[in-house]
Order: C-alpha cells, then sequence, then structure tokens
C-alpha cells in the first residue's frame, strides 16, 4: 500500500505543482499585458512629441523663409530705389549741361556784335528793375 499512497501523494503534488505553474502563468500573463499596455501607452506619447516637433519645425522653417523673402524684397526695392535715383541724377546732370551748352550758343550768337550786346544788358536792366 505504501506504493499506492506514494502515488495518491505524487499525484497530489503533481497537481499541486501544475496549480502553481498555472497561478505563475496567469501572473506572467497579467504582468505581459501590463507591459504591452505601457508600450502601447509609451509610443502614444513618442508619437504625439514627434508629431509636436515635426509641426515645431515645419512652423520654424515657414518663418525663416519668409523672413528670408522679406529681406530678399525688402533688399531688391532698396537697389531698384538706388538705380532710380542714380538715373535720375544722371538725367539731370546730362539735361543740365546740354541747357547750359545751349544757352552758350545761344548768347554767343546774340552777343555777336556789341549793338547786340547793349540792347541784352538794356532788356536785362529793365526786366530786372520791374521785379
Amino acid at each position: 500500500m505504501s506504493t499506492l499512497k506514494e502515488r495518491e501523494t505524487g499525484i497530489a503534488d503533481a497537481i499541486a505543482s501544475a496549480d502553481k505553474i498555472k497561478l505563475e502563468m496567469a501572473a506572467m500573463k497579467n504582468e505581459n499585458e501590463a507591459m504591452m499596455a505601457k508600450a502601447r501607452e509609451e509610443r502614444a506619447v513618442m508619437i504625439k512629441e514627434a508629431k509636436e516637433t515635426a509641426s515645431k519645425m515645419l512652423t520654424e522653417a515657414k518663418d525663416k523663409g519668409r523672413v528670408e523673402y522679406d529681406r530678399i524684397v525688402a533688399d531688391a526695392q532698396s537697389a531698384i530705389l538706388q538705380q532710380k535715383n542714380a538715373a535720375l541724377t544722371e538725367v539731370k546732370n546730362q539735361v543740365s549741361s546740354l541747357v547750359v551748352e545751349v544757352a552758350e550758343k545761344v548768347l554767343r550768337r546774340e552777343l555777336a556784335n556789341k549793338v547786340d550786346q547793349e540792347n541784352y544788358i538794356k532788356g536785362l536792366a529793365e526786366v530786372v528793375k520791374l521785379n
């Protein structure tokens, strides 16, 4: 009978061991599910942070691009204004030079003889007196 008793004890031990393993497996399963939930949560946080970072980088790039665009446009407008002013100054100088040259030629012709010079001076004197 001792063998029967030993068998019963062995079976009882095996059942107890199986129950213990079953409990350990359930605990491991719960632990695994908790780890998976935590990993999903961390992944969601990482994705959210990555999206926020990408959005921030895009906004910064747009802002930087806008500032650079505005600077380029302002520089171009300034260059155009400078060139326009330089061209106007050059035209004014050329016109002044032409006016002086024409006036010189007209006066030489008008004042070619002494009588014409005296008449011109008298005319100028009368105009000056009237003013």
